[in-house]
């Protein structure tokens, strides 16, 4: 069932006043950033570097940028640019009318990589950055479906979709391949076609770079360059391991998840995936993480996100802050002594750890004698985005 005519879903990135400031807003492709910067910002001066003709000229005479608000006076005193990661050389152009013409810009781009790598200006630490994620349950609330999500992914126009895989295919084979490639990221497409297939499968995982080297038949080096063009690109992140005053040996690695579960059950040929399977546990984790990182970002909470795992195995799934709370993802609907190990392994390492949390699929909250939150994920949202943790 196709249901994006029927719902109009407010976004939970809050941005500021047109004018008020300067800003970078990044996100992966389709997250909806355009959209949202149009709804804002009706009247803004908008310049749409995924226009043909608009690309070549400004590529061609990005000083025309400057004239051109120079010519117009104070008729534009808030600008738009989008894709701005497409020409970086408009950037210089950007500070200068900022800092001498006081015009204040939203740049929007899907990755800050080609501008890194150029040496282009990023304002030197004059624009605020703000980041657009998926849809979270928050944003879809009474058209948030935890199995649709889970199957369908974060990005909006899939997950709206009654016909998600063709969307999916093209968002793979047309950005994830040909664009990168096309931005002279990778030389051998091929190559980091099979890396995205391999990869998909270490989704929520601590990633072993040797073994994904050794199934695509190249370097540890050059697949550890790969992840770091999908973190560039927005496509994923890294949640690092937790190591402050372990009383036993603790993993290191970090972990990576993808930022949209549609394209990692699309790369890993998942297929439908159902309540009680082991995949469904991986999503749902993936999914756990997607709200806990959306809301720390839209909150500006600036916490911090680990994971704790013991060298014999023992984990628990994230760590918010200093040990402040703990959290493991179990997606079943019976909780039992066993789901609780990792929870009760911390707290004997970190006795001052202040709230210990299992979200699951279980149908009512409650707690267990030794205080461990057993949360059902419709309570956890809730919990979360009324600033229960951050």
């Amino acid at each position: 069932m196709n249901i994006s005519k029927k719902i109009l879903v407010q976004r939970n990135a809050e941005l500021p006043p047109a004018g008020a400031e300067t800003f970078f807003l990044w996100g992966a492709r389709q997250t909806g950033k355009s959209t949202l910067l149009r709804q804002t910002y009706p009247d803004a001066l908008w310049v749409d570097l995924l226009k043909s003709e608009e690309f070549k000229r400004y590529l061609d005479h990005p000083e025309y940028l400057r004239q051109e608000i120079r010519q117009a006076g104070k008729s534009y005193p808030f600008v738009v640019i989008d894709e701005v990661q497409k020409i970086p050389d408009l950037l210089d152009e950007v500070h200068w009318l900022h800092e001498n013409l006081g015009v204040n810009f939203a740049l929007c781009g899907s990755s800050a990589r080609k501008v890194r790598r150029g040496h282009a200006n990023l304002l030197g630490g004059r624009a605020i950055r703000y980041e657009l994620l998926g849809f979270t349950s928050a944003e879809l609330q009474d058209n948030w479906n935890l199995d649709r999500m889970l199957n369908h992914g974060y990005l909006p126009r899939i997950y709206l979709s009654g016909r998600p895989t063709p969307l999916l295919n093209s968002y793979v084979a047309d950005y994830l391949k040909e664009e990168i490639a096309a931005e002279g990221l990778v030389r051998n497409l091929p190559v980091f076609s099979d890396f995205l297939n391999f990869a998909s499968l270490s989704d929520t995982e601590a990633v072993n770079f040797s073994t994904i080297a050794r199934d695509c038949g190249v370097s540890s080096q050059t697949i550890k360059e790969y992840f770091q063009i999908l973190e560039d690109n927005l496509l994923g992140n890294w949640l690092p391991a937790f190591r402050k005053r372990p009383k036993r040996r603790v993993a290191t690695s970090p972990k990576f998840y993808f930022s949209d579960l549609g394209v990692v059950n699309f790369l890993a040929k998942r297929g439908k995936i159902e309540p009680g399977s082991e995949l469904y546990g991986k999503a749902f984790e993936n999914w756990c993480f997607h709200e806990l990182r959306a809301c720390n970002l839209y909150s500006q909470a600036y916490a911090h996100l680990s994971y704790w795992r013991l060298a014999g195995g023992t984990e628990v799934d994230f760590i918010i802050n200093d040990m402040e709370f703990a959290i493991e993802a179990k997606a079943t609907r019976k909780i039992t002594g066993s789901h609780l190990k990792g929870l009760r392994s911390v707290a004997n390492d970190h006795p001052n750890i202040k709230r210990r949390i299992i979200i699951c699929l279980e149908d009512k909250p409650r707690i267990t004698e030794d205080d461990i939150e057993i949360l059902p994920a419709s309570e956890f949202v809730k919990i979360l985005w009324a600033g229960g943790l951050f």
